[in-house]
């Protein structure tokens, strides 16, 4: 039904616009008694066989949403009730920035992608801190960064606001250096400047009274060398892992006019790529942390792919965006399948 008939409609309109009535439709009907109960029945998959332990958290299911998606923390609770096992909010800056300006986002429907330049657009940490507070029992991951006009040689102390902010209130951190649509971001992942920056957010995390996870997100276009230095990174800063990967800023082998617009693509293009990196860390690294894998996941192959080339746990976005709802229940599903065919 998503596919044959709200997909198509959905794709009559603006994206961005879309996206907006999409969070509004769904605050909606889940203020409707019984709907939030019907929506868990319909999506969710209980089994024990898919509890995963990983950074010492312990997922209901390892399929999660990406972040970029619910950016200010709007819509965690209901999003999990459509069956993901954590929900990732942001990317958050400290002050709140409306991003580029439209039209920043892009469907390739040709190529199964997206394209966007939104520009880390949030309400700002405190906004979203408040939100966080009714949280009940989702597992959120906080995604932070910095905001545009603050300059690199300044950028930790934007991530560092961000993170003793949301301590409190995230199971994990996800430290984003890898969005092409911040002005110079990209240059953090050298390896001089990240290993400050990622060294100087252990200092704040030994302080308090109970560390969080920090993972790193990095983008696909990496080359072999600076992913080994990525993994020299992660075992000198003793971080938990890696979240491999964020968008690409190539373009290869696509067939949509709007290719040419420039952003961060994500989507059924990078699927191949992602699932690449996610093998030579695993590989190279000898399993010593955990990755995330996330890029191009649009079937339960393309998740149960990443997980056999060394991904701990998944996430989705444009996937999610593409195929629906359903698809979570499909990738848990087969997780399950695989789990019995390997018993």
């Amino acid at each position: 039904m998503y596919k044959s008939i709200i997909r198509p409609l959905l794709f009559l309109f603006d994206p961005e616009k879309v996206h907006q009535f999409t969070f509004r439709w769904l605050k909606f009907v889940n203020k409707i008694p019984f709907v939030p109960a019907l929506l868990r029945a319909r999506y969710r998959l209980k089994d024990k066989r898919l509890e995963t332990e990983v950074f010492g958290i312990k997922f209901p299911n390892p399929v999660g949403l990406a972040a970029g998606l619910d950016k200010n923390a709007e819509l965690f609770s209901e999003l999990s009730s459509l069956g993901f096992g954590f929900i990732e909010i942001g990317t958050v800056t400290p002050k709140p920035q409306p991003g580029n300006p439209p039209k920043r986002l892009f469907r390739l429907v040709e190529d199964e992608g997206i394209i966007n330049r939104m520009g880390f657009n949030n309400e700002g940490v405190e906004a979203i801190v408040a939100r966080l507070k009714k949280n009940k029992n989702v597992i959120i991951g906080g995604n932070i960064g910095k905001n545009k006009w603050t300059e690199n040689d300044k950028a930790h102390e934007d991530y560092l606001y961000c993170f003793e902010h949301l301590a409190p209130y995230v199971d994990y951190f996800v430290v984003n250096v890898s969005s092409p649509n911040t002005p110079n971001l990209r240059s953090l992942q050298e390896k001089e400047p990240l290993q400050k920056l990622l060294t100087l957010l252990q200092e704040a995390n030994g302080k308090l009274s109970k560390s969080k996870p920090i993972l790193l997100k990095i983008a696909p276009d990496l080359t072999d060398e600076q992913l080994m230095d990525i993994i020299d990174i992660v075992e000198q800063t003793h971080i938990a892992g890696v979240i491999a990967t964020n968008t690409t800023i190539t373009r290869e082998g696509l067939t949509s006019e709007k290719k040419v617009e420039t952003g961060g693509l994500s989507g059924r293009p990078l699927t191949q790529r992602s699932t690449e990196v996610i093998r030579f860390l695993a590989e190279k690294s000898q399993h010593r942390f955990p990755i995330i894998g996330v890029g191009g996941i649009h079937t339960p192959e393309d998740a149960l792919e990443k997980l056999r080339a060394g991904a701990s746990l998944v996430q989705i976005f444009t996937g999610f965006i593409y195929e629906g709802p359903s698809l979570i229940k499909r990738i848990n599903k087969a997780i399950i399948k695989r789990m019995k065919n390997e018993e």
